[in-house]
């Protein structure tokens, strides 16, 4: 039997990124996953199609989910696909980088809404099934920043510094009915996000990491699949950094 047999995943942001690799892992050990996507519904199918031909379980489905009312029906449409929910990773994320003198009201909020409030949304849905089923994971994908705060990202560190505290509080709240929170801090992961800074930038950039180079997705991924697996049960509000070493605490 497959780590995650009988298990049934949200993957929010599932249809690129650490998203994708994360929805791709958590079905190659068993797991159905519902990939959630916004506004890639070609990514999104890929993914699916992906698990589907290595003989898993999949469904794409649109929701923005720093909308409450579309974050609630993205779980209902788990619950309703498959039957029932056990694993919920919040991955969704952007950036609007820029310095605080030039960051527009509208690129703080599209951040803390995509990032942070997301993250409060899909849980508060989530967390009520899975305290019923005294069974549940919860995963909230942070970052670095929101461990060491980065200049130009004072909107995208507060967002998953949010979702830092957001996880220990609610790991708390939860603890007693069985369901985990925890959360990942990555650091430069080679995903589109990188892609759009400068060689110079990125080369400096890698210098602050003691293992000198970017993680891959799968690496990330990895270590959701820890987090969620039966045998991780006694790990709830942690915040495991994968980051070569970056944040050393």
């Amino acid at each position: 039997m497959s780590t995650l047999e009988n298990k049934v995943a949200v993957v929010t942001g599932g249809s690129r990124g650490i998203g994708r690799a994360i929805a791709l892992e958590l079905a190659r050990q068993g797991a159905a996953v519902v990939v959630n996507y916004n506004k890639s519904p070609e990514q999104a199918e890929a993914v699916v199609n992906e698990i589907k031909a290595a003989g898993g379980k999949a469904s794409a489905c649109q929701a923005d989910v720093s909308d409450f009312e579309q974050a609630s029906n993205l779980i209902k449409h788990a619950i309703e696909t498959f039957g029932d929910l056990h694993i919920l990773v919040n991955n969704a994320g952007i950036t609007r980088d820029g310095l605080i003198m030039m960051m527009s009201v509208d690129d703080w909020n599209a951040v803390i809404d995509t990032n942070l409030r997301s993250t409060f949304n899909c849980s508060k849905v989530a967390v009520r099934h899975m305290m019923k089923k005294r069974w549940g994971r919860i995963v909230n994908i942070s970052s670095v920043s929101g461990q060491m705060g980065n200049p130009g990202q004072t909107n995208y560190s507060a967002s998953k510094a949010g979702q830092i505290g957001f996880t220990k509080a609610l790991a708390r709240e939860v603890a007693s009915r069985n369901v985990t929170v925890n959360a990942i801090a990555p650091g430069f992961v080679d995903t589109e996000i990188l892609d759009a800074m400068s060689p110079e930038i990125l080369e400096a950039a890698l210098k602050m990491v003691p293992m000198g180079r970017k993680a891959e997705p799968e690496e990330i991924a990895y270590a959701v699949a820890f987090l969620v697996a039966e045998q991780a049960g006694y790990i709830t509000g942690q915040v495991l950094a994968v980051d070569g070493g970056m944040a050393m605490m």
